[in-house]
């Protein structure tokens, strides 16, 4: 029997069909009728496999959920699982996968890089040039090399910045909700202790209720002044007005952010216009190289799944051997 799949990815239907072409006759693909919440409740009672809208924009809810009666299996293609309801989904037997680690590389090679902007002034010095200026001693340029790293959050990504970090000669710490018995070199401390002794503080942690505002105007004011905050973890992190005050006020010597409160911000945002923030559309992991290994290891999960046999990065406790479900009467 064909499994009933559901595609929300935010693509031409055709796009979509061509990426789960490697399943055909062991799957029927459908998508929602619009991009929005009501097409996909209109979609959910026949679906047994869901895979995700990465955009969060269509996620699956406690409703969602419950509309879902015959849902078997969800399939988030991204990291980051915003949105959907982890627990309902694990109540209704349903394992929900990401694609854990396959944009660590380009997401820890951005953190790299947006620190040693910071650093050296690199987007002020080319804004200066442009307008006939010579800033050669205009700004107090720092090397990254012998900088105290913290790094928040040791998955895939954290482990990827303290190995690019320590290379290049950094003291590099770390702290996550528990201690890893791998850390490339890299120190545990406990948060509090992290924040006040980092040069560089780097943000690669997910966002859950544990998470959001982890970083408030109490942790913000610890940082040592004139050190630089690096966010690639998701904007919920971070208290986004603490952070804007401690720029503007001098505290902090700036800032780089690939991900927002509002995504995109507002044109309006005063992130947008405030010179100490280097600004990135969530564009950190958006390779190439990390899209084929996103999408290899989607179509391996899906595969896995319609073959009975068991698939890998589940983030909600969920059983991994996906079971087919039937509704009750």
């Amino acid at each position: 029997m064909t499994w009933n799949v559901l595609a929300l990815p935010p693509l031409p239907e055709t796009a979509v069909r061509g990426l789960l072409a490697d399943l055909d006759g062991r799957v029927e693909v459908r998508v929602p009728a619009r991009h929005d919440r009501a097409a996909l409740l209109d979609a959910l009672p026949e679906a047994e496999i869901v895979v995700g809208d990465w955009s969060g924009a269509l996620a699956l809810d406690a409703e969602a959920v419950r509309l879902a009666p015959r849902l078997a299996f969800v399939q988030q293609p991204s990291v980051g699982v915003d949105g959907h309801d982890l627990e309902a989904l694990a109540r209704a037997g349903v394992p929900l996968a990401n694609t854990a680690g396959v944009n660590a590389a380009a997401v820890a090679e951005w953190c790299l890089a947006a620190a040693l902007a910071l650093l050296r002034h690199l987007a002020d010095g080319d804004r200066d040039m442009r307008a006939g200026e010579w800033p050669q001693f205009a700004y107090q340029r720092r090397e990254l090399a012998g900088c105290r790293v913290g790094v928040i959050g040791f998955g895939p990504i954290g482990a990827a910045c303290a190995r690019l970090f320590g290379a290049l000669g950094c003291r590099v710490s770390y702290w996550s909700r528990t201690p890893k018995p791998e850390s490339y070199g890299a120190a545990y401390l406990d948060l509090d202790a992290l924040v006040a002794g980092s040069d560089v503080l780097v943000l690669a942690v997910p966002l859950a209720p544990e998470t959001r505002g982890l970083i408030d105007a109490a942790g913000i004011a610890r940082m040592p002044k004139g050190s630089v905050l690096v966010n690639a973890a998701r904007g919920g992190v971070v208290d986004q007005a603490a952070l804007l005050a401690a720029l503007e006020s001098g505290h902090l010597a700036g800032a780089a952010l690939d991900v927002y409160d509002s995504e995109p911000p507002p044109p309006d945002d005063p992130l947008r216009s405030c010179p100490r923030v280097l600004l990135s559309p969530h564009a950190a992991g958006v390779t190439p190289e990390a899209t084929t290994r996103l999408i290899r290891c989607v179509l391996d999960n899906l595969t896995a799944a319609v073959e009975g046999r068991p698939v890998v990065n589940v983030v909600n406790g969920a059983d991994p051997l996906v079971r087919r479900r039937q509704p009750r009467s």
